[in-house]
């Protein structure tokens, strides 16, 4: 029998406009947490949109949108006001 496919998410953060300036002290964690998850083999990329930087991107693998909900809450940058919303959606990998 064929292994199953990998599952993906998509988690969206909205940052607020003056995000470079803010993120300094937060930045490690934010990071740290981020790189923790892929050591993990839950996370296989993430970063931010640029020109302008608005949106940070983070690409789950077989993680429950509850585990990425959990992972939202504890963010640095969550927690520090850095963020004004996120969205959590399931991505359809047609070319991996």
């Amino acid at each position: 029998a064929a292994a199953a496919a990998a599952e993906y998410y998509v988690l969206t953060m909205d940052y607020v406009p003056d995000i470079l300036e803010r993120r300094g002290p937060h930045r490690a964690d934010h990071l740290g947490a981020a790189k923790q998850k892929a050591e993990e083999g839950k996370m296989v990329m993430a970063g931010a949109l640029s020109d302008p930087v608005d949106t940070g991107m983070f690409v789950f693998k077989d993680s429950s949108p509850e585990e990425i909900e959990e992972y939202v809450k504890k963010d640095a940058y969550v927690r520090n006001g850095l963020v004004t919303g996120w969205k959590i959606r399931p991505w359809m990998v047609v070319v991996p």
